[in-house]
């Protein structure tokens, strides 16, 4: 039976979610595109809204970021190599497509979910889910850092947005609700005694004291409604300016009519490309066309304050730059947005590791020994081209190496099953007769000094043996 107090912790979380609902809708109109604008009806007349045009820099600056953060691997406290089985578990939830979704969120909302729960199926590998922002809410212990309480409501209907169910996170419990009559009404609870709450947020561009996050596309909404804006105006004055207007003099609105002698439409008349009239005096000319170079300048001036402040390089928005095409250009011309990555990296590393921590705990019935101490390591945020990379692994594994061969494999981001089959096509080549011959072939080769003054090798003077007879005639 659900108690008071736990009805009071739903309702007050219920209504901390309903306050985000507003700013959820806005920010996702904006990443999937389908945003209006606010018109004036000043530069664009109301019957010409449908060349409205919508240019997607939101889900540019948030996918910018979130396809450079790739999880390579996870170390527990204490030790030095990855650990294969919190690597299985990983896999088991198919996290490699999934977290992205939880990272996706947050970038775009401020925050994601994950949750952690027994897999009734296989045990061994308990399921961690990611939750939807728009259901999802949690509250945080200042000191710890941890969720103290969360609460999940779902299963909407498209007739009634009020939600069906809810489920109460609890340190000790988890306590599931169905509506009743406008009412909350306890249907199953599971006293766990876990001790945390199995929900875990990933908080982007967090502040200090404030437990939400901030949408990584706020500083580009405005912006991007400007560029909106000029580009829906280039689109009307294409359609009208951009053709050359014409005058006439001495002509009537008789002498435009079709062949049935109806008038025609005011817009056909002014584009339509022959005028033809029976008035002798009548002077027809036409002036100049407009130059739309203005509305260009203005949208490039919006795309370079958007770079501006995300550290994008030009080449993102579409701009043509001189930057040179080498590896160390490249790198050089996204070093702010490397860097924006890899402390997104760090934030959600922190999280990830209590993930895995809490996975381990439902697994094992106890707290690991590392406790929450769980390392992630990311592949690189840098985008240098293939060939570069290999050359200076190249340089760091030979003549004196710094890198072991594995530790080449690891640079380069091969995984665990592509070095193992590496080392049994090394491990057959050792044993491969005919490689084992080319090899002392190459040897011999490199052994022999080369001719002088490159002249063709002499063969060499055979030396008589010791006490040898001499020969005769």
């Amino acid at each position: 039976m659900a108690t008071l107090d736990d009805v009071e912790l739903l309702t007050s979380l219920h209504n901390d979610l309903a306050y985000t609902q507003t700013d959820d809708s806005r920010y996702d109109a904006y990443y999937e595109g389908t945003q209006r604008l606010r018109r004036f009806g000043i530069a664009v007349p109301p019957d010409m809204a449908y060349l409205e045009t919508v240019v997607n820099w939101p889900r540019l600056v948030v996918e910018a970021i979130e396809e450079r953060c790739d999880v390579k691997s996870f170390i527990r406290g204490g030790d030095d190599l990855a650990s294969e089985d919190l690597r299985e578990m990983w896999d088991a939830n198919n996290l490699d497509s999934e977290f992205h979704l939880a990272f996706l969120d947050s970038l775009i909302y401020g925050r994601g979910f994950l949750s952690v729960g027994t897999n009734e199926d296989d045990p061994d590998h308990p399921l961690i889910t990611v939750e939807s922002p728009a259901e999802m809410v949690v509250r945080v212990d200042p000191r710890t850092r941890r969720v103290t309480m969360a609460l999940k409501v779902y299963g909407a209907m498209p007739y009634n947005l009020a939600a069906l169910y809810a489920t109460l996170y609890l340190p000790d419990r988890t306590v599931w609700f169905e509506r009743e009559g406008g009412d909350w009404v306890e249907t199953d609870r599971d006293d766990h005694g876990l001790g945390r709450v199995p929900v875990i947020p990933f908080f982007n561009r967090r502040r200090s004291g404030r437990w939400i996050g901030v949408s990584e596309m706020a500083d580009a909404v405005s912006l991007t409604d400007a560029a909106c804006r000029s580009l829906t105006n280039l689109q009307v004055a294409s359609e009208s300016h951009s053709v050359p207007q014409r005058w006439a003099l001495g002509v009537s609105k008789g002498d435009f009519v079709d062949q049935d002698g109806k008038p025609l439409p005011v817009w056909e008349a002014y584009f339509g490309s022959i005028w033809s009239n029976e008035n002798k005096d009548a002077k027809v000319g036409q002036f100049a066309s407009s130059d739309l170079s203005n509305f260009h300048s203005t949208v490039n001036h919006y795309a370079n304050l958007l770079a501006g402040i995300y550290g994008l390089p030009m080449r993102y928005l579409g701009q043509n730059t001189a930057n040179p095409p080498s590896a160390d250009g490249i790198r050089a011309d996204e070093a702010r947005l490397i860097k924006r990555a890899e402390r997104k990296m760090s934030a959600a590393g922190d999280q990830l590791g209590r993930v895995m921590a809490y996975a381990l705990r439902i697994r094992d019935k106890a707290w690991p020994e590392s406790g929450d101490r769980i390392k992630v390591e990311w592949h690189d945020a840098a985008t240098p081209t293939y060939a570069a990379r290999v050359d200076g692994i190249q340089k760091l594994t030979g003549g004196k190496p710094i890198l072991s061969r594995e530790g080449g494999w690891d640079e380069l981001g091969w995984s665990d099953a592509r070095k193992l089959r590496e080392k049994a096509y090394i491990d057959e080549e050792a044993t491969d007769p005919l490689i084992q011959q080319l090899h002392t072939s190459l040897r011999i080769t490199e052994a022999q000094p080369a001719p002088a003054n490159n002249l063709p090798a002499q063969p060499a003077t055979p030396v008589a043996a010791p006490n040898a007879p001499a020969s005769g005639r």
